[in-house]
């Protein structure tokens, strides 16, 4: 299966990219090698002893969605799919009522649904938060280390000039951000978790600001032509790779927490299959994931063929 990769920012607190969504909702729906795969929508769960994986209408959620269902039947536990359901409102509905019994989520994104006024200090304290807000049907399984969140990212060019490499940090922009460009979304521009932040946070101002949009195509191709010079990209996003560009690390956590990790319908997952997705999120980390998103997203290949290739490279098949 082939598709359009789609990164919708609606699912993680972002407006506006409902319809890309849509499109990579019917692409995926047209043609999908994946087995056993359901309509998104439909009534109902699953019967017995099988357990519903689903996923949101964007290409990580369905790649992680194949990665926990996939590790599931590694159990002999019986999976079916609901792929690309749509936004967390709907999401949550599903889980709440068992007609889904496992979703990938990103924990801070789901406390900022549950709890928009709830301060996210640490993965823990976000854990907990979310844990109290959920509803009682519901449970978060641990945290994977793989974060899909937004960051302060350089083009090639950039981080060459002034020695910027993988371990560099936001704090060490502070001398040089009076020569730098920065695009991303009009929001980034007033919100804390951009331009405010990173001058009350790190001391960091830069040279002016370009509105483009949510980490999409005209900020990812802004960066690499060098009309701005840092932007706010996603920390899986596949131009990362492509266009070697170099993500600055947040020691403060100016933005926040975005952890991949199961959500689970309690009374539908067994101990067994809760230790065998917790055993796949200890071995996810944010370099894995987008090595696994640039496979799907840029190389083309089958998110299910990906999911069970990684599984057995991790000994979890």
């Amino acid at each position: 299966m082939t598709f359009t990769a789609v990164r919708s920012r609606s699912l993680r607190n972002r407006p506006g990219a409902a319809a890309v969504a849509f499109a990579a909702t019917a692409a995926l729906l047209a043609g999908c090698s994946s087995s056993d795969k359901s309509d998104p929508l439909a009534e109902g769960g699953a019967s017995g002893d099988t357990v519903v994986v689903g996923s949101n209408n964007f290409a990580e959620s369905i790649l992680l969605a194949d990665i926990y269902g996939e590790a599931l039947k590694a159990k002999g536990i019986k999976v079916t799919y609901k792929p690309n359901i749509g936004s967390r409102e709907t999401t949550y509905g599903l889980l709440k009522n068992g007609s889904v019994t496992v979703l990938p989520e990103y924990n801070g994104s789901l406390l900022s649904y549950l709890d928009p006024k709830a301060e996210q200090k640490s993965q823990s304290a976000v854990n907990t938060a979310v844990a109290a807000k959920l509803d009682s049907k519901l449970t978060l399984l641990e945290s994977s280390p793989a974060e899909n969140k937004d960051s302060v990212t350089v083009n090639a060019e950039t981080a060459k000039k002034y020695n910027l490499t993988a371990e560099s940090t936001l704090e060490d922009l502070k001398d040089i951000a009076p020569d730098l460009v920065i695009g991303g979304s009009p929001e980034f521009q007033t919100r804390h978790q951009g331009l405010k932040g990173l001058e009350s946070e790190y001391g960091v101002e830069f040279k002016s600001f370009k509105a483009l949009d949510a980490g999409g195509p005209l900020t990812q191709a802004a960066l690499a032509k060098n009309t701005v010079q840092a932007a706010d990209i996603f920390t899986t996003d596949p131009t990362i790779t492509k266009e070697g560009f170099v993500v600055l690390k947040d020691p403060k956590n100016l933005f926040g927490f975005a952890n991949v990790t199961p959500l689970v319908y309690k009374s539908g997952l067994s101990q067994e299959g809760v230790d065998a997705l917790n055993a796949v999120s200890a071995k996810l980390d944010t370099k894995t994931l987008l090595d696994l998103d640039t496979q799907v997203q840029q190389e083309n290949k089958d998110p299910l063929d990906v999911a069970k290739a990684w599984l057995k490279s991790a000994g979890l098949d």
